[in-house]
C-alpha cells in the first residue's frame, strides 16, 4: 500500500533518518527530510554521542524500544561491517546499596525477555580484567549490549532512503510551520516553503524551537555532559585489529559505575569516559546560532568547551576504579548537549491543536530506531506495537508545562539519572503545587504526603497511629523488608481495618475529571467507548477506550448527569488530549453535533465516603435519599449535603458501600468539615492511599498504566466486561476484536492474574519477573499487602496455560518467592458488600471500631 501524503521530517539526525526508513519500509512516498546542519554530520546529538547501548531499564515501554533499535543497528551493514558492536555491557557495584539494585534490575530484564546474568566479582574480572578488584562487589552482565555507530548508521539510513526516493536537504534552516484550516500545510525554510500534508519534528534539543514555532511547549531542557578521552592506554596498545570485533576499535563489554555516575567505552588504545557527577549546565538552543556548513568532529552545535573543574573528581574516581590509567592523562573533552525531560522520559506524539503536526524529541540513540519504528506505526495504522504513552506528548499535566517546572526537574533528572530510585519516591521539588481544598485539615491531622502529577497525596496519617494497637490479631501488619518498608506505614492496616468495619473518606480531588457537553456529545461517546451509554440521566458506565488495534488506552467512568452533559472519570491528560481532538474532529465535520470535553479537575473536588456505616454519616448532614432505591449503585444524583451542592456518585474503587461526593472546590473545606463532624459518632477515620491501594488490589480492580496498556485487549486483562456485546455502533477497536476474537468465547493466550505470596510476608514493589517450572514466563504489575486477606498480593500477567491454583515463583531482590494463582476477587466475589445486602459488623469489632483519638 503506498501513502501518497506528502511528508517533511524536521531534522536528519539518528531519529529523523530512522523515521524516514521506517515510512519508506511501509511504502510511504512524497518524503522530504529537512536538516539545519550538513548532512555528512548534522551536528546535534547523534554527531557526538559516544554511542553506549545498555538495553534493561524498569521502563517496558524503553527496554523493547532499545531492544529493537539493537536488532535494526544490528542489520545496517556496509562492507561487512553493521552499525552495532555487541561486546556485551558490564555495570559494576561498588556499594551494597548498588548490589542490592542489581539484582532488581536482573529482575526487569528477567520480566523484559532480555538475557541478563548476576555475576560475581570475580566474573566481573575476567570480563573486564582492567576493573579494580579492591573496589568491585560484583556486577549484572548483559550479553547483548554494546556499541550503536550513530554518526555512521545515519549515513548509511541516508544513503538507503535516498534509493528509496526520499529527498534530503542539508543546509536548510526551518523558521516556520505553514498552517491551514485543518491543519499543517507545510515547513517555511530559508530557502522557500516545503508543502506538506504531515510534519514530524525530530530536532532533538532544537525541538523546543521548532515546537515554539505552532505555540507547543515541548517541555526538554538541552543540558551539556562531559565526556572526556585518555591518552594511549599501555595495557590497551599493541592488539591486533582482528582482536577488534568488528573493526570498531573496542573489544571489552561496555562498562558502567553508576555509583559515581560513571560510564566508560573503548576508542581503540584509548578510553571514553562519560561523566553525569557534575552540576547540571543548561543550554539554550536559540543561542547557539545556525548550524555552518564547517561542521566536524571537533566543531559542532552540541560540542561546547570542556570544563576541566567539573571533570576532575571523575577522573580521580576513574583511576581508583580503573588502576591502568594512573599514568595517563585526558587527551580530550568536551560537553556535549543532550535532552533532558520532566520525566525522563521522550516526547513523542501529535500537537494537540494542530493536525498533521508530530513531535519525536528527546530520544536518545539507545532508543532511536524503536521510536522511530512507533511513529512509523502510528502514522501508517493508528497505534503502535509497542505502547508509548509514557513517552506522549500530552502526558503531562499543565503545571508541569511551565518554564520553571521544565528547567527544575529536567535538571533534576541529570543529577538522578543514575541515582537509585525507589518506585514510590517523590520529587523533593517542586511541591506544594497542586493541593486540594482539604490540605489544611490533613496536614492537622498529620498526613504523609507524597506527590503524583504535582498533587500532594496523603498515604496515610499520624492521627491514626493510635488505632494501631486496636487491630486483631489478624490484621496486624508484618514486619517488612528495607525497600518495601519505605513510603510505608503500619497505619496503613489501621485505616484499611476501619474501612473495612466502619467507615472512612479518603481525598479524590487527584482524579482526573472531564466534562462532555454538547448536542454530539452521545455520538462521540458512542464512537469512542466500548460500552453503550445511552443509558438514561442518572447512570454511570464503566467502559473502555480502544485504539485501532483492540488494545486499551483507557479505562474510564461515564456519568451521564443530563441528556447532552457527562462527567467522566479518566486517568490522565492523555485521556482528555484524545478526547478533545476527536471532539473538535467531530464538531468540524458536523457542526450540528459540536461537542466540547474540558478538564474541571482543578475547579472542583471530591470526596470518597464508604464503609458499612457510610450511610449514617450521610444522613447526618443530608436529606436527600442515599438508599438503594434512592441512589442504586451505579447512579449519580444531585443532592445536597450540610448546604453544599453535591453530585454524589454511587461507585466504589474498593468494594465497600459509599460514594464519591463531587462538588466544586470552593465548598470543599465546608464538605469537608460537615462530614467529619457527622462522623464522630460513627467512627468516621480520613484515610490514605497507602490503604485504599491494598483495598483496590483485594476487589481485583486494575490500574490503566500500571496493569494493563494499549499492549493488552480487554479480554486478556479481565474487563471484557466493559463491553456491551449488542451494540449495533461500530467504536474504535471493535473491528480489530473482532477479527481476534472469531469464536463467540474468546480465548486470550495471556492473562492477567492474581497472585497471593505464600509466605504471608514478602511485599513486591512491582515489574518483578514470575516463574513457572521454572522458566520466566510473565511479571508482576501492582502489588500490595491485603490487610483483609492478612497475606501479600500481585496482579501479573501470565500465559493462559498456568491455571488458577498453579504454583508460581516470583523473582524478588534475586530471591525466589513462593506465591499461587488465586481466583478472584479475593474480597466479596459476590459484590454483596457494595450493593449493600451484608454491611454488618462483627459485635466483636464493635469497642475497637470507636476507638478515636
Amino acid at each position: 500500500m503506498a501513502f501518497t501524503q506528502h511528508v517533511v521530517i524536521i531534522g536528519a539526525g539518528i531519529v529523523g533518518t530512522n523515521l524516514a526508513d521506517e515510512l519508506v519500509s511501509r511504502g510511504w512516498k512524497n518524503i522530504t527530510v529537512v536538516e539545519q546542519g550538513p548532512l555528512h554530520m548534522p551536528g546535534g546529538s547523534t554527531s557526538h554521542a559516544p554511542g553506549l547501548v545498555f538495553q534493561v531499564n524498569a521502563s517496558k515501554t524503553m527496554t523493547q524500544l532499545a531492544r529493537y533499535t539493537v536488532e535494526k543497528f544490528k542489520s545496517l551493514e556496509k562492507d561487512g561491517q553493521n552499525c552495532f558492536n555487541q561486546l556485551g555491557g558490564l555495570e559494576v557495584a561498588t556499594t551494597p546499596e548498588r548490589l542490592e539494585e542489581l539484582k532488581r534490575k536482573h529482575g526487569y530484564a528477567s520480566s523484559w525477555g532480555i538475557e541478563a546474568r548476576l555475576i560475581t566479582a570475580e566474573e566481573c574480572f575476567e570480563k573486564y580484567p582492567l576493573l579494580n578488584k579492591e573496589l568491585v562487589l560484583g556486577g549484572l552482565h548483559i550479553p547483548n549490549d554494546g556499541l550503536a555507530l550513530a554518526a555512521r548508521a545515519t549515513q548509511l539510513l541516508i544513503e538507503r532512503t535516498s534509493k528509496a526516493g526520499v529527498r534530503y536537504l542539508g543546509l536548510t534552516p526551518v523558521t516556520g510551520i505553514e498552517q491551514g484550516d485543518r491543519g499543517v500545510t507545510g515547513v517555511i525554510t530559508a530557502n522557500g516553503m516545503i508543502p506538506a500534508d504531515i510534519v514530524i519534528s525530530c530536532a532533538g534539543f532544537w525541538g523546543v524551537e521548532v515546537g515554539a514555532m505552532i505555540g507547543l511547549t515541548i517541555p526538554l531542557v538541552p543540558l551539556a555532559h562531559q565526556y572526556a578521552k585518555t591518552t594511549s592506554v599501555p595495557a590497551l596498545a599493541g592488539r591486533s585489529v582482528n582482536s577488534l570485533q568488528n573493526g570498531m576499535n573496542a573489544s571489552m563489554p561496555i562498562l558502567r559505575h553508576q555509583d559515581q555516575d560513571l560510564y566508560y567505552r573503548e576508542h581503540g588504545d584509548q578510553y571514553g569516559i562519560g561523566y553525569y557527577g557534575h552540576r547540571p549546565m543548561p543550554v539554550n538552543a536559540a543561542s547557539l546560532g545556525v548550524t555552518s556548513k564547517d561542521v566536524d568532529e571537533k566543531n559542532m552545535p552540541s560540542r561546547l568547551d570542556f570544563t576541566w573543574e567539573d571533570f576532575e573528581p571523575a577522573w580521580e574516581e576513574t583511576k581508583r576504579l580503573l588502576p591502568v590509567l594512573q599514568d595517563c592523562e585526558i587527551s580530550d573533552g568536551f560537553n556535549g548537549v543532550f535532552s533532558f525531560t520532566p520525566d525522563g522520559g521522550p516526547i513523542v506524539g501529535q500537537a494537540p491543536h494542530l493536525n498533521g503536526f508530530y513531535v519525536a524529541e528527546a530520544v536518545w540513540v539507545t532508543h532511536s530506531a524503536g521510536v522511530a519504528r512507533a511513529v512509523a506505526e502510528v502514522l501508517t495504522t493508528g497505534s503502535s506495537q509497542i505502547d508509548i504513552t509514557e513517552c506522549d506528548l500530552s502526558r503531562f499535566e499543565e503545571v508541569q508545562l511551565t518554564q520553571t517546572y521544565i528547567s527544575e526537574t529536567s535538571q533534576q533528572n541529570f543529577v538522578e539519572v543514575y541515582d537509585i530510585i525507589h518506585p514510590l519516591q517523590p520529587k523533593e521539588s517542586p511541591r506544594n503545587l497542586r493541593t486540594s481544598p482539604f490540605y489544611a485539615r490533613q496536614r492537622e491531622l498529620g498526613a504523609y504526603f507524597l506527590e503524583v502529577g504535582g498533587w500532594e497525596i496523603p498515604y496515610w496519617y499520624e492521627s491514626n497511629a493510635e488505632l494501631v494497637k486496636y487491630l486483631p490479631a489478624a490484621w496486624q501488619p508484618v514486619k517488612r523488608d528495607t525497600w518495601a518498608a519505605r513510603y510505608y506505614s503500619p497505619i496503613a492496616a489501621a485505616e484499611a481495618w476501619k474501612m473495612r468495619n466502619a467507615v472512612a473518606m479518603y481525598d479524590m480531588a487527584s482524579f482526573h475529571r472531564f466534562q462532555v457537553t454538547g448536542p454530539g456529545a452521545v455520538q462521540l461517546l458512542q464512537r469512542l467507548c466500548t460500552s453503550d451509554v445511552t443509558a438514561k440521566p442518572g447512570s454511570i458506565i464503566y467502559t473502555l477506550l480502544l485504539n485501532n488495534n483492540g488494545g486499551i488506552r483507557s479505562d474510564i467512568f461515564v456519568a451521564r448527569l443530563a441528556d447532552s452533559l457527562f462527567q467522566i472519570g479518566a486517568n490522565s491528560t492523555t485521556d482528555l488530549a484524545y478526547l478533545t481532538s476527536e471532539a473538535a474532529r467531530q464538531s468540524q465535520q458536523n457542526p450540528s453535533q459540536w461537542v466540547q470535553a474540558r478538564d474541571i479537575t482543578g475547579s472542583t473536588c471530591c470526596i470518597g465516603l464508604w464503609g458499612p456505616r457510610s450511610r449514617d454519616v450521610i444522613n447526618e448532614v443530608s436529606a436527600d435519599d442515599f438508599s438503594n432505591k434512592g441512589l442504586p449503585y451505579f447512579s449519580v444524583k444531585r443532592v445536597t449535603i450540610a448546604g453544599v451542592p453535591v453530585t454524589a456518585m454511587r461507585k466504589s474503587y474498593i468494594g465497600e458501600l459509599g460514594w464519591e461526593l463531587h462538588a466544586s472546590a470552593e465548598y470543599g473545606q465546608h464538605l469537608w468539615a460537615a462530614l467529619w463532624k457527622a462522623g464522630h459518632p460513627h467512627g468516621l477515620i480520613a484515610a490514605g492511599r497507602s490503604a485504599f491501594n491494598s483495598l483496590r488490589l483485594e476487589k481485583g480492580y486494575r490500574i490503566w498504566g500500571t496493569d494493563i496498556r494499549t499492549e493488552h485487549d480487554p479480554y486478556e486483562a479481565g474487563v471484557g466486561s466493559a463491553i456491551t456485546a449488542d451494540k449495533k455502533e461500530d467504536y474504535v477497536g471493535k473491528a480489530a476484536l473482532q477479527r481476534r476474537y472469531q469464536d463467540a468465547v474468546p480465548s486470550p493466550s495471556r492473562r492477567l492474574r492474581c497472585l497471593t505470596v505464600e509466605d504471608r510476608r514478602s511485599v513486591l514493589l512491582g515489574k518483578e519477573p514470575i516463574f513457572h517450572k521454572n522458566k520466566a514466563v510473565g511479571y508482576v504489575t501492582s502489588a500490595g499487602f491485603g490487610y483483609t486477606i492478612g497475606k501479600p498480593i500481585a496482579y501479573g500477567w501470565l500465559p493462559s496455560d498456568v491455571q488458577q491454583g498453579e504454583a508460581v515463583e516470583i523473582e524478588y531482590f534475586g530471591r525466589r518467592i513462593k506465591a499461587r494463582v488465586t481466583v478472584e476477587p479475593l474480597y466479596d466475589s459476590q459484590m454483596r458488600r457494595l450493593y449493600d445486602e451484608d454491611p454488618a459488623v462483627p459485635p466483636e469489632f464493635q469497642h475497637r471500631l470507636n476507638a478515636r483519638l
